[in-house]
């Protein structure tokens, strides 16, 4: 089966913010009041954090500064432990090695939010609201999905949820292969985040094919993955910056 994974360059990640708001705008994600946002309710499947290293995001001296940088989507893990403490398996890993949400299982005891150690899962603690002209501009592919385990195009109070590498997207693609009658190729489904990097600092693809680019960007000397010591194997994967 196809290994999905993401590999961000550091070295070229401007923090423009523009693969969070492509997140939001793909997956109907919901905006919040400055209240609840410093009451920590953000939801944020995908964000961009500074990056301290010996405890400062900054390097170099003035002039020549230079601040760091940390996009943070789901890590996907090969070994997540927030599966391992879901009691309804409301929250699973595909096929692929996905790690999925079923928000129809879902019963809000926010286990699977304590068990991560990235801090990549979000709590609902209102229904979703937009305004009439922000609502013109949900995404209606988002319920796209053969088995139903993705629910509405909105996710309901009382349900955790997290990056999911844009799998509505995986789904067209490959519908869309199948009409054209030819076979569905891995290069065809991209996240919006990779899609819309201006930096072209995120890839995309199938980590188990040795000719990849995601496959050999992992075998680069500047490659890592976060936490590695935890025993997660992320299928996010970073290079240093240089």
């Amino acid at each position: 089966m196809t290994k999905w994974a993401m590999i961000v360059d550091l070295d070229k990640c401007v923090a423009c913010q523009g693969c969070s708001i492509a997140c939001r705008h793909e997956n109907n994600t919901p905006a919040i009041s400055p209240e609840e946002a410093a009451m920590g309710r953000a939801i944020r499947w995908n964000d961009v954090f500074p990056n301290p290293v010996n405890g400062t995001e900054e390097a170099g001296a003035y002039p020549h500064v230079r601040t760091r940088y940390l996009p943070r989507p789901c890590m996907h893990c090969e070994n997540p432990p927030c599966v391992k403490v879901c009691p309804v398996q409301g929250t699973f890993q595909d096929e692929n090695g996905t790690v999925r949400q079923n928000y129809a299982r879902c019963i809000g005891c926010r286990f699977c939010t304590v068990a991560c150690p990235y801090g990549a899962r979000y709590f609902n603690w209102h229904d979703p609201y937009w305004s009439p002209e922000m609502a013109r501009c949900l995404n209606p592919d988002r319920v796209v999905g053969r088995d139903d385990l993705e629910g509405p195009a909105v996710r309901l109070r009382g349900v955790v949820e997290k990056c999911t590498f844009c799998i509505q997207r995986l789904y067209a693609a490959q519908d869309r292969a199948a009409a054209e009658g030819r076979d569905f190729r891995p290069d065809e489904y991209v996240p919006a985040c990779v899609q819309t990097c201006t930096a072209k600092a995120r890839y995309f693809g199938d980590l188990d094919d040795p000719d990849s680019t995601v496959a050999m960007l992992s075998q680069n000397p500047r490659a890592f993955r976060l936490l590695e010591d935890v025993g997660t194997r992320p299928k996010v994967i970073y290079l240093r910056e240089g």
